[in-house]
């Protein structure tokens, strides 16, 4: 399951970073998880899957809670911080064709239950169906064989970390499929003003810089992680790039934009200011969207 496996790559940074810490992975299935015949948007919100490991926190029941940072919602609770940012994984979004397939057929049926990937599919394969789709991996991949779809859309970063990259029939470049905000960082949560002496090694610059850029332009366009909006940071050097997507379910406007700024992402330099900067990218390029299509 990829929620144990996300933990275990933490667990496994943790034990490297400090020999001596004792740690312990506690299993928890939240509404998100148990709740799959309804859309996220029907029953609260990719949210879900992060209020139960919030209370388990905040009860102490457990010391961290690691998160794909894409599920998690746009407003953080000040009392439950983001810790550290791991190393990104592969951000792209991936087509898996139904077995026997090499390729989607002229109308293809595809499974998602993104309207982000739904809309970004569409432009590229346009006369597609859509049906939701719910689960973990594992789950999506036998409703595809059964259930009469002709593909479904994942996260890359998922399936290698599953060790399952074979099942990818395409990936799609993040220009082709700009991913959703955070997509491929995993977010470790803890306590405000516990500390973690060994939270700097795991924490990596690049992706933090990267996060609060993406994050802070869907918070900036009022968006959240049902939004179809999306926003990708690549970093380059002393360069981050930052392209976003905002749809308009009203009027159906569709826009895509880019921004670049420089930053400075090296270990060992305060980050402060830098990731201020970093973040002020992601308000810039949304500002400039509403602006011009407001």
């Amino acid at each position: 399951m990829l929620a144990i496996r996300q933990a275990e790559i933490i667990r496994d940074q943790i034990r490297h970073a400090d020999p001596q810490i004792s740690v312990e992975i506690v299993t928890m299935k939240t509404t998100g998880d148990r709740i799959l015949d309804k859309s996220l948007a029907q029953i609260g919100g990719k949210g879900l899957f992060v209020k139960e490991l919030d209370r388990a926190l905040m009860e102490g029941r457990i010391d961290l809670a690691v998160h794909s940072l894409k599920d998690m919602p746009m407003e953080e609770n000040e009392e439950l911080p983001i810790l550290a940012y791991g190393k990104r994984e592969d951000p792209r979004d991936v087509l898996v064709y139904r077995p026997g397939l090499e390729s989607l057929p002229e109308h293809p049926v595809i499974g998602t239950s993104s309207r982000r990937r739904a809309l970004q599919m569409e432009r590229l394969y346009p006369g597609c169906t859509f049906r939701g789709i719910r689960g973990n991996v594992q789950t999506r991949m036998r409703k595809l064989e059964t259930e009469g779809y002709d593909g479904t859309l994942l996260a890359a970063a998922g399936l290698r970390r599953l060790g399952m990259e074979h099942v990818a029939g395409r990936y799609f470049s993040v220009d082709e499929m700009i991913p959703a905000a955070g997509q491929g960082i995993l977010a470790v949560q803890g306590r405000r003003g516990e500390r973690y002496d060994w939270m700097d090694e795991i924490d990596d610059p690049a992706s933090r810089a990267a996060a609060l850029a993406e994050r802070q332009f869907i918070r900036i366009l009022g968006g959240g992680c049902t939004s179809p909006s999306a926003a990708h940071a690549q970093i380059s050097g002393n360069e981050l790039k930052l392209t976003g997507l905002y749809y308009d379910e009203g009027t159906g406007k569709y826009s895509v934009d880019s921004i670049c700024m420089g930053i400075s992402v090296e270990k060992g330099i305060s980050g402060g200011k830098d990731f201020s900067r970093a973040a002020r990218a992601g308000e810039k390029l949304a500002e400039r969207i509403i602006r011009r299509d407001g």
